[in-house]
């Protein structure tokens, strides 16, 4: 971030990524109100947003430290307020779902709290497993809320806590922080190649 110009920062990825951000608060207020739909519309086109901003950096070779650290605030920011506003919106199968819920919200924190803890800041790991992780989450939970279909969310939740067990041992292998690392076996690799 040091050294960046304020006009470097207004990249596709990143507004992509600062949507998610705009959007959590008009989400609560979706959930407060009681808009279920408005609600899954606004949170499908967030989920596209995660799905479209490390694409879009790739592609366009805007790929930054600010970016990855920025997705990653938005990516704990999401899942607090997809837990909060389910809570209002559906709070009978949160009641009978909250341990499945619970581990894909700790999924997220987890993980954020372990980088704080090692290198005083979160970490922006964005590895393979998260990223399947997300995705079969946003499909499981539109499954759960609109079909009442359980199986699969509850495993999207064990996925999530996988994704998250290596991004913990990542924080735990690397000696500094590191952005968008694919897999704790491609930082091994990596690592035996060195030696």
């Amino acid at each position: 971030m040091k050294g960046q110009k304020p006009a470097t920062l207004l990249t596709l990825p990143n507004l992509l990524t600062s949507f998610r951000l705009v959007a959590a608060p008009v989400l609560l207020w979706q959930a407060w109100q009681g808009y279920r739909t408005a609600f899954l519309l606004l949170l499908a086109v967030c989920f596209l947003s995660d799905l479209l901003d490390g694409l879009a950096a790739r592609l366009t070779g805007q790929e930054s430290e600010f970016g990855a650290k920025l997705d990653s605030w938005a990516d704990v920011i999401m899942y607090l307020t997809i837990g909060v506003c389910c809570w209002w919106l559906w709070p009978e199968i949160v009641a009978t779902e909250w341990p499945y819920v619970l581990m894909v919200v700790a999924s997220c924190l987890v993980p954020a709290i372990a980088g704080f803890w090692k290198f005083g800041s979160f970490t922006s790991y964005h590895t393979w497993a998260v990223k399947f992780a997300v995705a079969v989450t946003g499909i499981t939970l539109y499954l759960l809320l609109l079909a009442d279909f359980i199986w699969p969310f509850r495993l999207a939740a064990v996925v999530c806590l996988l994704a998250a067990a290596e991004e913990v041992a990542l924080t735990q292998l690397l000696p500094e922080p590191k952005s968008n690392v694919r897999s704790i076996w491609w930082v091994l690799k990596n690592k035996n190649d060195k030696a």
